[in-house]
């Protein structure tokens, strides 16, 4: 019985795992066998087993050598099983470094990590967002899933990409789900717009029961999906369309000769912007008071969001009130 549990965990171990246990079971083997052949040059069996690595590994010290025909016939098997087991393995560890590295450039292999970001889509919009998102965080693990992509090596873009669809557990699990900090999904600009929302909202189903609690951020292009992507388990709606074509109103008629587009995305990518509710100590001061108050810790009072509606920079002497939320800007730690 015991021998049958012992070919049952043997057969489970990875195979490198599987080598070099063998290898080292060899090894010792032959050492204990010449230690007892010839017990005045290996009086021990340590001695004996160092021999047998030396001389299966073909380093040949001499040291200690066998001085019998037995022993150098022992020598003899020992060169070529432990020697051939010996160039057996480290071949494999090099093969198997290699399909490794295809392997992720491929997808394939599973991201084993915690507290990463992942990103779902890959485009022009996705390359951007990793190039912002290292440099403000070069320590950030990021995984990408895809189900476009066929090849992205990785010594070039530093994200785990997991080939397949999103909208699928297995892939979300490739991705380690539960345990990401937050997820992107991207739009996909190929389809028609109520195609592509209608696979952001399936992959933002899928995402949600897979983990309550993540935050998501979708884009949406049709404005009439928006309650469904909510509906779904979005924490915050990107609405790229509405952006671009305020951007592009503005570009109309500018008249000024400034760059609007470059400017924005300047500040975009330069600059941290959050939502403050009110602090007590500010309740019935004015919008000048509050200005002052978030200048002395280096923000800059944009607004105010009362009642679901935006201030962008009311009247000074409008007073704040319990319940406001206040709309800041501040540069990035």
């Amino acid at each position: 019985m015991s021998i049958e549990i012992f070919k049952h965990i043997y057969y489970r171990l990875p195979v490198f795992v599987r080598l070099l246990l063998t290898i080292f079971l060899v090894m010792i083997l032959f050492g204990i066998i010449i230690h007892f052949v010839e017990p005045e040059q290996f009086p021990t069996i340590f001695i004996g087993v160092w021999w047998a690595f030396v001389t299966g590994a073909t380093v040949g010290y001499g040291d200690v050598v066998p001085l019998t025909t037995t022993g150098r016939v022992i020598g003899i098997l020992l060169i070529l099983s432990g020697g051939g087991l010996l160039t057996f393995y480290i071949t494999h560890i090099s093969a198997a470094t290699i399909q490794h590295e295809q392997d992720l450039s491929k997808g394939k292999v599973a991201f084993k990590a915690s507290n990463h970001v992942i990103f779902v889509g890959w485009n022009e919009r996705t390359r951007q967002l990793v190039n912002l998102t290292t440099k403000h965080d070069p320590n950030i693990e990021i995984v990408l899933i895809d189900r476009t992509l066929t090849h992205l090596p990785y010594k070039q873009f530093p994200v785990h990409f997991i080939h397949g669809d999103a909208t699928e557990d297995a892939t979300l699990h490739q991705a380690n789900i539960k345990l990401a900090k937050s997820v992107v999904i991207t739009a996909d600009h190929i389809k028609k717009e109520r195609q592509a929302d209608h696979n952001t909202i399936l992959t933002t189903v899928a995402v949600r029961g897979n983990n309550q609690h993540v935050p998501i951020v979708a884009e949406i292009l049709s404005k009439s999906q928006i309650e469904n992507a909510i509906r779904a388990g979005a924490t915050t709606i990107i609405r790229s369309n509405d952006f671009m074509s305020v951007l592009l109103y503005h570009e109309l008629f500018n008249r000024k000769e400034t760059e609007p587009y470059e400017t924005i995305l300047h500040l975009l990518s330069s600059q941290h912007f959050d939502q403050v509710k009110l602090p007590d100590e500010l309740a019935g001061k004015t919008f000048q008071q509050a200005i002052v108050y978030f200048f002395d810790k280096k923000s800059l009072l944009l607004g105010i969001i009362r009642n679901q509606e935006w201030q962008i920079n009311p009247p000074i002497n409008s007073k704040m009130k319990e319940g406001d939320t206040l709309l800041t800007m501040s540069g990035q730690q």
